[in-house]
């Protein structure tokens, strides 16, 4: 299988699902009709409905959990809700128009929207008032209420022009980035993602006329564009409306990770090495290269090792961050930070305490806790060790350093049926 089949059958495998998107549209539309019956006495499902974030700029992957929509109230209504505390009565409003439709479903007001709980996805609705230069104005229920300015069809316009110029590469990088973050863990928001695509590919006109063929050189150029941008950049100018897009999350270390083995990958192509190196920056989405016969090693032990990306949508939203700590009787030895110089590796007989350190998951969010412990290496195979089930435990995890291997322990954090954070360890162990 050539690369640009390989590039293909990926995006083909995290496009989201027609049934997914069937389910997706039916709530915009029924949102919108009970929200046209409540400020304008219509039952259209469709009128006066902008869909808008990733799913709107369509650069959504599978996975995607968190939608966005702006219902556009008629101009008559802004005398009623242009008055003191007004824009949190318009918050409630909404709500209470789409509890009507949906009594069961779990419906609040979050500061600038109405957020509507569904089972694996939820929708944010943002009721706006239409400008006469296309922008939108928005209610914040922040300190007594005001009005702010959203220009997301410059943005939707943007990026389908960008995309045109750039023979619809960009919209396939953009879901790329996303598979990238979510593999790594990296909360970035999507309109940022998409910005950062959007600058890559407009610093360049190599890729103009280039398709599938060429997908690995742009990815390794993309990630050492991001690699090289300041560390000290807190916001960008998002495509088309040039409003502010926060950094909430640092992509820099990871991104020349990645370069790196987009360079490994390129060097191997077409070998059973290459298709590994895209599948540790891109996940196991990414296709392997199908091996004929089974080796007499690879049937001496059990694959048990089991992919967060089968069990569950991945929808990377916050930051989470796990910690370790070392002892050998009691005795504390070493936290996370001995890892990461490449010589140090454990000794046989400590005792490892893995535990979540921080995350920045809002505190109504009710959420599990997975953690998958994998041990690597020709010992783990000997042993018939190999282990990498996933499993829901608690915050914390004991675990015993008993023999050689590069092995990995990693948390996920799953929300209503979605991994919304997860953080890694690699756990080098000695020889005896």
């Amino acid at each position: 299988m050539s690369i640009a089949d390989d590039f293909k059958n990926f995006l083909s495998s995290i496009k989201i699902s027609d049934d997914k998107s069937s389910r997706v549209s039916n709530r915009y539309q029924e949102i919108t009709k009970a929200l046209n019956i409540k400020f304008r006495d219509t039952e259209s499902r469709v009128n006066n409905c902008l869909q808008v974030g990733s799913y709107g700029r369509w650069t959504a992957i599978k996975g995607i959990s968190d939608l966005d929509m702006l219902y556009i109230l008629p101009p008559s209504k802004w005398d009623e809700y242009n008055v003191a505390e007004g824009q949190s009565k318009l918050l409630k409003d909404t709500k209470d128009a789409i509890l009507d439709r949906y009594p069961r479903t779990t419906v609040f007001v979050d500061r600038l929207v109405v957020c509507v709980q569904y089972t694996d996805f939820h929708v944010e609705v943002q009721p706006v008032f239409k400008q006469e230069d296309g922008s939108y104005k928005y209610p914040d229920t922040y300190k007594g209420g005001k009005w702010k300015t959203t220009k997301p069809q410059a943005e939707l316009d943007e990026i389908r022009r960008m995309n045109d110029l750039k023979n619809r590469n960009l919209r396939r990088l953009c879901k790329m980035a996303r598979a990238w973050k979510n593999k790594q863990g990296i909360a970035i928001g999507g309109l940022l993602i998409d910005t950062l695509a959007y600058n890559f590919l407009k610093s360049t006109d190599y890729f103009d006329d280039k398709s599938y063929i060429y997908y690995d050189f742009m990815c390794r150029d993309f990630f050492k564009f991001l690699s090289e941008e300041p560390t000290d950049k807190d916001h960008y100018q998002a495509l088309g409306s040039n409003q502010d897009v926060k950094v909430k999350d640092q992509f820099h270390d990871q991104a020349k990770d990645a370069y790196n083995k987009c360079v490994k990958a390129i060097s191997n192509e077409g070998t059973e090495k290459a298709n590994n190196y895209w599948r540790k920056i891109f996940g196991s989405n990414f296709p392997l290269i199908e091996k004929v016969n089974l080796t007499l090693e690879s049937l001496r032990y059990k694959h048990t090792e089991e992919f967060i990306d089968n069990k569950f949508p991945i929808d990377i939203r916050y930051k989470l961050k796990i910690e370790c700590e070392v002892s050998k009787q009691g005795s504390y030895e070493a936290v996370r930070k001995y890892f990461r110089k490449p010589k140090n590796k454990l000794k046989h007989g400590r005792n490892l305490d893995f535990y979540i350190e921080s995350i920045n998951i809002p505190s109504h969010l009710q959420y599990k806790v997975h953690w998958k412990v994998l041990n690597r290496g020709i010992e783990a195979q000997k042993r018939d060790c190999i282990r990498g089930q996933i499993y829901i435990r608690g915050e914390k995890i004991s675990e015993h350093s008993s023999f050689n291997g590069e092995h990995l322990v990693e948390c996920y954090i799953v929300e209503n049926g979605v991994v919304v954070a997860r953080d890694k360890i690699f756990v080098p162990i000695e020889e005896l």
